[in-house]
């Protein structure tokens, strides 16, 4: 499948979604912005080459690892703005048209380890190359755990402490566990709060106190599902909602706040522990379908896919004051 074949796809594929989230009541107030400054956008990628940013994982010296998904690539992108591919996976023998949903093959979460190990999600389609790849310097990319070929493996999460990776699967709507280690995965929670509604369901996914914490695009919530002993699942818990079109998110660093991108819509949102939300960047700062979130101290990096907007897959950077991450819940 050509890029420009792929293109297509995702377009059509997303723009029922799009107007879906669009027509959807809104789950954050327009036009906050308070907590950001700064904000500019510092790369741009090839939209043609399949250059559509999904999703984020950041060095210490604020290097960022990305997944460009219709280029099947694991790519670096420097403070300065260098690209670098670290690796290209395996184009499936029947070019991933048999995708579920997206109907192209695609890499989506990512995260990394102190040792320098990228761990990657790949959605093909087949059974040969669904499922978690590892990635470590030097070496080619290997395929460490095998997924339904019939799901779509969305977001990564890592606990270190208990060496396991957890993976979202939107299609599916289950919540994987498989150790650093690789292996044979494990069906941790398919609770209803995780399932789609017609598009995609379970999609970013974090460990944080204690919980595994999940966006349900589809839905538009936000979830804490408790990590109990030996690794079990406890009830999935509503922390946040009316948020359509949530994609990955990421904690600021002030308990239980949280940013988060709003696909469709073309928003960053600040979400409070109470659950109330404000808009912080929209479209005017240049958000084209943002993806995911990730901080570094006061650096907050967006990564913007373009998946309907077909205009400027790009990096976005802004800073956020811990001052700011004091504000007091704004009210929808």
């Amino acid at each position: 499948m050509s890029k420009r074949s792929i293109m297509s796809t995702v377009s059509a594929v997303l723009v029922t979604a799009a107007a879906l989230a669009a027509a959807a009541p809104a789950g954050a107030t327009p036009a906050a912005r308070g907590p950001l400054t700064d904000v500019r956008i510092t790369d741009h990628f090839d939209l043609l080459a399949g250059q559509m940013p999904e999703n984020i994982a950041l060095l210490p010296d604020g290097t960022a690892d990305v997944t460009f998904a219709g280029a099947r690539q694991v790519a670096q992108i420097t403070p300065h703005g260098a690209t670098r591919i670290l690796a290209t996976l395996p184009e499936p023998a029947d070019r991933g048209v048999n995708t579920p949903v997206l109907k192209f093959p695609l890499t989506t979460g990512i995260v990394r380890t102190a040792d320098g190990t990228v761990y990657v999600l790949y959605a093909t389609g087949t059974a040969d190359l669904t499922g978690l790849w590892r990635i470590r310097p030097g070496q080619s990319p290997q395929r460490i755990a095998a997924l339904p070929a019939d799901g779509l493996p969305n977001g990564l999460a890592l606990d270190e402490n208990g060496k396991q990776l957890y993976i979202t699967d939107s299609v599916l709507g289950t919540v994987w566990t498989v150790p650093t280690t690789g292996g044979t995965p494990t069906a941790w929670s398919t609770a209803s709060e995780l399932a789609s509604t017609g598009f995609l369901g379970a999609n970013g996914a974090k460990v944080h106190g204690g919980a595994l914490w999940v966006s349900n695009l589809d839905q538009g919530t936000l979830l804490r599902i408790p990590i109990g002993s030996r690794n079990r699942a406890g009830a999935p818990q509503v922390t946040a909602s009316g948020l359509v079109g949530i994609d990955d998110f990421a904690f600021t660093g002030r308990g239980n706040q949280v940013l988060a991108a709003l696909n469709g819509p073309n928003r960053v949102v600040l979400i409070q522990p109470d659950g109330t939300s404000s808009t912080v960047a929209d479209s005017t700062d240049g958000l084209q379908n943002p993806t995911s979130v990730a901080l570094r101290g006061d650096d907050v990096y967006v990564l913007s896919a373009a998946y309907t907007t077909n205009t400027d897959p790009n990096l976005l950077h802004a800073s956020m004051g811990r001052a700011h991450r004091a504000l007091s819940p704004a009210r929808n």
